[in-house]
């Protein structure tokens, strides 16, 4: 499952706003402003999947544990660094 601070700091590190991760997750910009929301709005499971999906589809891994939560954004393999 993908939380409101996992969410909001991948799409930081891919530099996406909020109507980007939308379109792209395909749900409305109001389902993602829930998702992502201090105040833990309620939000359909299937809306959380779509954008963990599209996340993950741009390279984000999201990780859990019982330490924590965050993101990571892998390198492109074609990519110089």
């Amino acid at each position: 499952m993908i939380t409101a601070r996992q969410s909001r700091a991948a799409r930081a590190l891919l530099g996406w706003t909020q109507e980007t991760l939308a379109d792209k997750a395909r749900v409305s910009l109001t389902a993602l402003k829930r998702l992502e929301s201090e105040s833990d709005l309620a939000v359909y499971e299937s809306t959380r999947d779509q954008v963990r999906r599209a996340l993950e589809a741009s390279g984000v891994v999201l990780l859990n544990s019982d330490q924590g939560e965050g993101v990571m954004v892998m390198r492109n393999k074609n990519t110089q660094t």
